[in-house]
């Protein structure tokens, strides 16, 4: 039987404007996010139920991206650990793979709708050219 090696990681960090969390997903060393905006910083009480209740339903990312073994592990001592991701997150907010991971999502999405807007448009023109035809149809009959 294979192994496989699942690990979720949330992080939630303040951008500027609004507090967000990035939610990495790896699994068989295929890195999946989704972003979660919150508004207001959220208490640790407001993030535990957000993931009792929400994680099931989560929307990752269509597209996985392939995840390198790790250079340069993190310390063993869990408090000199808690200390790097500190840091780290203070540097960059979340990975440089979620970072680009999301920013493929958002694109894909804007390609997405831009294609749905050129139908919709499309459909809307032909319906319109339909009832000028209709209409002229209707005048020259007389009615």
């Amino acid at each position: 039987m294979r192994k496989s090696e699942v690990s979720s990681t949330l992080t939630v960090y303040h951008d500027g404007q609004f507090w967000v969390g990035v939610v990495e997903h790896v699994e068989d060393g295929m890195l999946r996010i989704a972003r979660v905006v919150y508004g207001a910083e959220p208490s640790n009480e407001e993030v535990y139920t957000w993931v009792l209740e929400r994680w099931s339903s989560l929307h990752l990312s269509a597209e996985a991206e392939p995840v390198g073994p790790r250079v340069g592990r993190t310390p063993g001592n869990p408090k000199r650990r808690a200390r790097e991701a500190a840091k780290v997150m203070r540097q960059h907010g979340s990975s440089t793979a979620s970072q680009l991971a999301l920013a493929r999502e958002r694109e894909r999405i804007k390609d997405e709708s831009r294609s749905e807007r050129a139908a919709r448009r499309q459909d809307e023109a032909r319906s319109r050219w339909e009832d000028r035809r209709e209409r002229r149809r209707r005048k020259h009959r007389g009615k």
